[in-house]
C-alpha cells in the first residue's frame, strides 16, 4: 500500500515547483515535505523528483502522481454519497487560452464541489498533457484516439483575421496579397500558434510546407485579450475568436482583412477513462457550454 501523505507531497512539489510552496499548499513544514519525499524515494528505490528551479517529477514520479490524483478523484466521487459530504475535488485540466476566454469559464462555474487547476496550452499541444498523465482531461484540437482516454467532439471555434480599419488602409491598401502579408505586422500568441500561418495558407492557396516557410513580421503577445486590444489599436492583424470580437466587428473598430474568410478550429474533449465517472459533471457542463457557443 502507498502512503498517500507521501504521494501528496510528491504531487505538491511537482505542481508548485518547490518544497516551500508544496509545504504551504499542504499546511506542513518544508522539513516534513522533504522527509515524506525521501521516505517515498527510498521505498521506491529510485529518484522521483529532479531538484531544481522548478522541481520536476521524473517519469516514474509522474506515474505515481497520476495514480495519486486518480485515486483522489475517485474518492471524492464516493464521498458524494456519504452523509458528511465530500471535500472539494481538485481536477487538473488542459485548456487553450481562446476557449478559456470565450466559453469554458461559464461551464466551470456551473460545476459545483470542485476546485480547478488549469494548464493553459495551445489546442494542438494540450493533448500532450493528457498523454503524460499531467491532467485528467483536455480541450484539444486532436480527435484521438489516445490510449486509456475517451474523446467527445465539441464543435468548432471560429476565428476571423481582423485588424483596425486604419491598419488595413496603411498596410493592405491593395488587399491581402503575399507581398502585403510579408510586410504587414501580424500578431502571434507563441511559437505553438499556427493560426495565422494556417489562414495565410488557406488564403493564398499554398501547400502547408510552403506556408511554414513563409516569413512575415509579427508581434508576440501571449494574451487572448491582448490580441484583441492590439488589433483594435492598429498594432497588427491576427486571428481573433469570433465570440470575443463580435462587438468590435459590429462597431467597426475591427474589420476582416479579407471579407468572409473565417478559419474554423475543431475542438474535442478528451478525458481519462478511469476517472470519467468522477468528472462526469464537468464533462456535461463542457458539452452544454460548447453546444451553446461553438459551431
Amino acid at each position: 500500500m502507498f502512503d498517500y501523505n507521501q504521494l501528496a507531497a510528491l504531487a505538491a512539489i511537482h505542481r508548485r515547483g518547490s518544497f516551500d510552496h508544496a509545504a504551504a499548499a499542504l499546511s506542513v513544514t518544508p522539513s516534513a515535505i522533504s522527509q515524506r519525499l525521501k521516505a517515498l524515494e527510498e521505498r521506491m528505490g529510485t529518484l522521483l523528483l529532479r531538484r531544481g528551479q522548478p522541481c520536476l517529477a521524473t517519469p516514474t514520479g509522474l506515474r505515481l502522481i497520476h495514480h495519486f490524483e486518480e485515486v483522489m478523484l475517485l474518492e471524492s466521487s464516493l464521498a458524494a454519497d456519504l452523509p458528511e459530504g465530500p471535500e472539494p475535488a481538485v481536477i487538473r485540466l488542459a485548456v487553450n487560452a481562446d476557449s478559456l476566454a470565450t466559453w469554458v469559464l461559464p461551464a466551470l462555474a456551473a460545476t459545483k464541489g470542485m476546485l480547478f487547476d488549469l494548464v493553459i496550452d495551445d489546442q494542438d499541444h494540450s493533448q500532450d498533457w493528457l498523454r503524460r498523465g499531467e491532467v485528467s482531461a483536455a480541450i484539444t484540437g486532436h480527435p484521438g484516439p489516445l490510449q486509456g482516454c475517451d474523446t467527445l467532439p465539441l464543435g468548432a471555434l471560429r476565428y476571423r483575421a481582423t485588424a483596425s480599419p486604419e491598419f488595413v488602409a496603411r498596410w493592405l491598401p491593395e488587399g491581402v496579397t503575399q507581398t502585403a502579408l510579408a510586410r504587414a505586422p501580424a500578431l502571434t500568441f507563441s511559437d505553438k500558434d499556427r493560426l495565422q500561418r494556417d489562414w495565410i495558407a488557406n488564403r493564398l492557396g499554398t501547400a502547408p510546407g510552403k506556408a511554414s516557410a513563409f516569413v512575415f513580421p509579427t508581434h508576440r503577445i501571449a494574451s487572448t485579450q491582448g490580441f484583441v486590444d492590439a488589433a483594435v489599436l492598429g498594432l497588427g492583424w491576427g486571428m481573433n475568436p469570433e465570440p470575443l470580437i463580435r462587438p468590435h466587428l459590429a462597431a467597426g473598430t475591427l474589420v476582416e482583412i479579407a471579407a468572409d474568410t473565417p478559419l474554423d478550429v475543431a475542438l474535442y474533449w478528451q478525458f481519462a477513462r478511469i476517472t470519467a465517472g468522477a468528472i462526469s459533471s464537468v464533462t456535461q457542463a463542457i458539452l452544454r457550454a460548447s453546444a451553446k457557443h461553438l459551431l
